[in-house]
């Protein structure tokens, strides 16, 4: 085996054991060369969905859809193991982007029926989630480059540095809309306060031992 093309062999025989999924999960891509477009293509429908129709409540029903399609996908992907390093970094990687989707889609389905928000800044709530997904999945991008065809020509060591560069960027957005969420989450408790509504915000989003405020 020739170490150049260690890491699309092992690529091959992860997503070879999706194949065992229910027939109704069978659209997901098998071939490891698509893997990483296959992720960045449901993400680019979910920013698509996010910022162009002009009803945020249809516009996320939509978004919600698109989400649930892909969810069968990053489940799937979660449960290959016994990867090798660089396939191991590129499955995180991929599967920072659905979380990042994934908290995006939980939390801002409860910002929408919030209330403490206007019909404004629900929008540029919005806009700033799937800003935040879009750089991710552009990022998710480059790593299909790398175990294509032309992106073999790299040797194992030069691989592994730039996945690890892509890996980390996609973990850093991940913090960071973790941490959007929480600032959004405590302008809805502090307004709530005002008002004497906090139980219902705490309904809401759970009261959970995470400090939101």
């Amino acid at each position: 085996m020739k170490t150049e093309r260690k890491l699309k062999i092992i690529l091959t025989a992860a997503i070879a054991a999706l194949s065992v999924l229910p027939v109704k999960a069978q659209w997901v891509v098998t071939d490891p060369l698509n893997l990483a477009q296959g992720i960045v293509n449901t993400a680019k429908q979910i920013v698509e969905a996010s910022t162009t129709a002009t009803n945020t409540v249809k516009n996320f029903q939509e978004t919600s859809r698109i989400f649930e399609q892909g969810k069968v996908f990053y489940d799937a992907l979660k449960s290959v193991n016994n990867l090798i390093k660089d396939a191991q970094k590129v499955q995180k990687t991929v599967l920072l982007v659905g979380e990042i989707s994934e908290i995006y889609v939980t939390n801002f389905q409860k910002i929408i029926n919030d209330g403490n928000f206007t019909e404004s800044e629900v929008t540029a709530i919005g806009n700033g989630y799937a800003i935040l997904l879009n750089e991710s999945s552009d990022l998710l991008a480059e790593i299909k480059e790398i175990i294509s065809v032309n992106g073999l020509s790299m040797n194992d060591a030069e691989r592994m540095v730039i996945i690890d560069r892509i890996y980390t960027q996609v973990k850093r957005h991940r913090d960071l809309v973790a941490y959007y969420t929480r600032k959004n989450i405590s302008v809805s408790y502090l307004r709530a306060k005002k008002t004497g509504d906090v139980n219902r915000v705490l309904a809401l989003y759970g009261n959970t031992n995470e400090k939101y405020w």
